[in-house]
């Protein structure tokens, strides 16, 4: 266990038999919450509430969101709020999935939703959508021992697919293709005809086609179908009297040719499929039928979970020893050889300090972790180049798909790694929302100085070690022996009087 992990752990709650837990998937076509009871380790579904929001209606091909859209949403949320009130917000995770991810500006939405749920959401990018999607799939339907399978999952504005083994995903491609972006770019003025048809599902196959040849040639032994429409395409097979529920190579063209007999969307005369879902099934009929197409699929079996189970799965591995994001900083430390004997050091001194301003700075076991994380990855640009490799590896860790993370933390942990030397930029902190800003500010004064502190890479430990924080400032105390003997540390310390102040920090360094 790593000296973060260990931190954090003992800073928070375990959780106990009969806790709540709640995880809301904000999806661009309807917003779902689930909640759960912990009892005896398994989760035991409670509740579940499911509102058909379309949140991808709204987006106006600018970035921004229409006002009426951006208003039922915030309604469903004050609903979603109203339930989960007592519950703790570390036991509350919510997600945003592919049409906040589209916003420019995410705040303007994010903020007033967060006040209308009462806790924080996350927006998560394209492929840890997939991996959640996968995680909720395995935990419904446990997988059979090393066997593959692939999962597809149609949402709103985007298509997931993963392929998994065990409760791991594999590999993990998330489209620009959902049932409601696609019958609005399609169809968007409501008809529908086969040449149409025949021209959007070349173009929706060619998306399939990026990734083809790799998941073909890994193969899978079953697929499974999450989210609802493919649960309405299932049950429109069933209703038809061509499957039991399954989606099948055979049964797809039926189902496409009856739904063609309409002339427009609000026509269209499916057996099984319901009132809310008519204006966007053709979207996610013409995805299946592309998906099925190129990747030569027969039979695809419909899953009852999806994100939001998912979720709640990860959220019992976040913190523990089986959190995701710490196997992924594993796999960061490896891929770009960055020194784990100093990495460790700087994580051990981060920590030792964080453990003396927590209280005074407010600071949690999230915050013990993402500084923890920060440390060990402080020198991922080195892989790139030693000038500027604080702005290299900001620049990796913004941008790169790291699972486990959302698009947040990882905004977090790269603004750590930019402002851990030299002069700390005035927009090194703008891509964060406000409630993360203070905490994250003050998390990078507390790696700053363990970096220096450990400039010269020695493993002698620190002598005397004193930390106090209050407010805007930061007091530490050192072995004024041991700093003589560092003439480079002493420099270091001084200029860090400024490099501090960047963060709004007083920092004063007391030798004795």
């Amino acid at each position: 266990m790593s000296a973060s992990v260990a931190l954090a752990s003992a800073l928070e709650t375990p959780l106990q038999d009969g806790d709540l837990l709640a995880a809301i998937d904000l999806g661009s076509n309807s917003f779902h919450m689930v909640v759960a009871r912990y009892t005896l380790g398994q989760l035991r579904i409670v509740d579940r509430l499911r509102e058909m929001v379309r949140l991808a209606e709204g987006l106006d091909g600018k970035g921004g969101l229409n006002a009426e859209v951006r208003q039922r949403s915030l309604e469903c949320l004050a609903r979603f709020g109203q339930r989960i009130r007592d519950i703790p917000p570390q036991r509350v995770r919510a997600v945003a999935t592919n049409t906040v991810r589209q916003l420019s500006a995410p705040q303007n939405f994010l903020v007033p939703a967060e006040t209308a749920l009462g806790h924080a959401i996350e927006v998560v990018s394209g492929r840890e959508e997939a991996r959640l999607v996968y995680l909720g799939v395995a935990h419904a339907q446990p997988p059979k021992p090393e066997q593959l399978r692939l999962v597809i999952d149609i949402g709103g504005g985007s298509t997931e697919c993963i392929i998994g083994s065990g409760f791991d995903a594999i590999e993990r491609e998330s489209l620009q293709v959902g049932c409601v972006a696609s019958t609005r770019r399609f169809f968007g003025n409501g008809k529908l005809s086969k040449k149409r048809w025949r021209e959007a599902l070349t173009e929706v196959a060619a998306e399939f086609q990026q990734f083809t040849v790799a998941y073909r040639t890994l193969g899978w032994h079953e697929a499974l179908g999450s989210s609802g429409t493919n649960k309405a395409i299932g049950d429109i097979c069933a209703a038809m009297k061509l499957t039991k529920g399954a989606v099948t190579a055979e049964a797809l063209p039926v189902v496409r040719d009856r739904l063609l007999q309409a002339e427009r969307i609000e026509d269209i005369d499916l057996p099984g499929l319901s009132d809310e879902r008519r204006p966007i099934i053709a979207g996610g009929l013409l995805i299946l039928e592309a998906a099925f197409e190129v990747l030569g699929l027969q039979r695809m079996a419909v899953s009852k979970a999806a994100l939001r189970e998912g979720v709640l799965y990860d959220m019992l591995g976040r913190g523990g020893a089986d959190d995701p994001r710490d196997t992924s900083v594993a796999a960061l430390m490896q891929r770009y050889g960055i020194d784990a004997q100093q990495a460790s050091r700087v994580e051990n001194t981060a920590l030792a300090l964080f453990e003396q301003a927590a209280q005074a700075w407010s600071l949690d076991a999230d915050d013990a972790r993402m500084l923890g994380w920060a440390a060990r990855l402080h020198e991922i640009g080195l892989a790139i180049a030693h000038s500027q490799y604080h702005v290299h590896g900001a620049y990796v860790l913004e941008n790169s798909d790291i699972a486990g993370f959302s698009r947040q933390e990882q905004q977090v942990l790269a603004a750590l790694v930019r402002t851990h030397r030299r002069g700390v930029p005035k927009n090194a902190f703008d891509a964060l929302p406000d409630r993360l800003l203070l905490s994250a500010k003050r998390k990078a004064a507390l790696l700053r100085l363990a970096v220096s502190l450990h400039r010269a890479h020695e493993a002698d430990p620190i002598p005397k070690l004193e930390l106090s924080a209050g407010g805007d400032r930061l007091d530490l105390v050192l072995s004024r022996a041991w700093v003589d003997a560092r003439p480079l540390l002493r420099a270091d310390l001084v200029g860090e009087v400024e490099g501090q102040a960047g963060l709004g920090v007083v920092f004063k360094p007391f030798l004795i």
